[in-house]
């Protein structure tokens, strides 16, 4: 891609775009070089798409064929179009998924759809990318469950049997449940699993391969990088998940390269659609989608490494990858900045927090102080965990982590529609650690609070 066009033909045809270079003083036909580009001012959802009517943001100010819904930090929706056009072009991350690390030209493949049906963008939009699969000559068959278990369990033993191989699609945490929890002959299916939404570990990775009967985990399970605002901007490869599982035994190597102790989902890009840009430690991209966006923050954490720089990079540290895949550019993403914590797919929000603990019936025993974290247990099985301060004088009692619990779900529920669809109901409900006023771990005294732990 060519970011100088793209803005070019943005600035011509969306309003919005044409609105927003004016109020800052910004002639496009002045934008002429590369360096003329990255000077542009970022667009945020603050500043851009907020401030404009929808029709105003879309290309000729037409509203494109189909509509994503997110919700914003107080439970705001943002909407997002798209048409048919952009998701044949996001199609092909699935393409690349879907042959070169399950060979499903070969095989007769049964496509389980597990992310949430409605409104919100992964579950359709997932349909939608498997059929145009179908279209270009896959021998892939759709079944769309979504995050019904009960329907779940009753499609798999009657579909199954019929394919080669069967690919669950859906969030990491809600696919590893359904594996450990249904006594279904997973070995016997050759399944594969297509995950998006959350990084996981590569000893997650390795324990739901080995439930799910899967010979191999570089090749059997795959991630997706994807937003409401632009479908998938990346998605790992074989190369991408070897590299990862070689990083995740070496935490120094890969602090060294991604400069934090935790691993992020590394995944590479099609530079020919999506261009990336790093900006103090977080990502912007520019893409011509159903809103089409010119060095739009994201708000993920993370950076974005050149392939000759990944591989050499490596191989000085002894690691030679078993695998090729195009030479294109990696993208690391730590996950949402800004204080919010990713649990099912869903982003839970400070704000929703915040409402649950001042409500009356629990507001008078805390300071309205927490830290929301999602915490791996033994078995690998993610909890939404909220550690909230009590009032000076107040000691931790069951009752009262139970009545913060449940007005926190409560609003949790009201304002977070994502949180509603996307979570199982039997992991909804948080777990609430009590700490007295002033804990030194979680609330010391004259510190600035940080709402979130990574």
């Amino acid at each position: 891609m060519d970011p100088v066009e793209l803005f070019h033909q943005v600035a011509a045809t969306v309003p919005a775009y044409r609105a927003f270079l004016a109020e800052n003083h910004i002639d496009p036909t002045e934008i002429r070089t590369f360096h003329d580009f990255v000077g542009l001012p970022m667009t945020t959802k603050d500043s851009y798409t907020r401030r404009h009517a929808l029709p105003d943001l879309c290309r000729d100010g037409l509203i494109g064929d189909m509509i994503a819904v997110s919700s914003g930090s107080t439970g705001e929706p943002s909407f997002w179009p798209r048409s048919a056009s952009d998701e044949r072009v996001i199609a092909a991350r699935f393409e690349e998924v879907f042959s070169d690390s399950f060979a499903a030209r070969e095989r007769r493949t049964l496509a389980v759809v597990c992310f949430a049906l409605g409104t919100w963008v992964g579950g359709l939009f997932t349909v939608n990318c498997c059929r145009y699969l179908a279209e270009r000559g896959y021998p892939i068959t759709v079944v769309a469950p979504g995050t019904d278990r009960r329907e779940i369990a009753r499609v798999l033993p009657e579909l199954a049997p019929h394919f080669d191989q069967v690919v669950l699609l859906g969030y990491p945490p809600f696919l590893k449940n359904i594996i450990d929890s249904e006594d279904l002959p997973w070995a016997a299916w050759n399944v594969k699993l297509v995950t998006a939404g959350e990084v996981f570990s590569e000893e997650w990775r390795t324990l739901v391969a080995e439930r799910a009967g899967i010979a191999d985990p570089v090749r059997g399970i795959a991630s997706l990088y994807g937003t409401a605002d632009a479908g998938v901007l990346g998605n790992e490869t074989a190369l991408s998940v070897e590299i990862r599982r070689f990083l995740s035994s070496w935490p120094g190597t890969a602090r060294e390269l991604f400069g934090e102790s935790r691993l992020p989902t590394l995944v590479q890009y099609d530079p020919e659609v999506r261009f990336f840009e790093e900006h103090q430690g977080t990502l912007l991209f520019s893409g011509d989608n159903g809103i089409p966006l010119i060095r739009y923050h994201i708000a993920d954490e993370g950076g974005v490494i050149p392939y000759d720089r990944m591989l050499g990079f490596v191989r000085r540290r002894g690691f030679e990858p078993g695998t090729r895949s195009p030479e294109r550019p990696f993208v690391y993403v730590f996950g949402r900045s800004h204080f919010t914590v990713s649990y099912y797919g869903a982003n839970v929000y400070p704000e929703n927090i915040a409402v649950g603990l001042e409500q009356p019936e629990v507001s008078g025993s805390v300071t309205g102080k927490f830290v929301m974290e999602v915490v791996e247990d033994d078995r690998h099985d993610r909890h939404l965990t909220v550690t909230v301060e009590l009032m000076p004088g107040e000691k931790p009692a069951d009752e009262t982590a139970q009545a913060v619990g449940e007005s926190i779900l409560a609003q949790l529920l009201r304002l977070n529609s994502e949180f509603a669809a996307y979570v199982p109901p039997g992991r909804q409900m948080p777990f609430i650690r009590l700490r007295e006023a002033g804990d030194p771990e979680y609330f010391p005294p004259g510190s600035k609070h940080r709402y979130t732990r990574g």
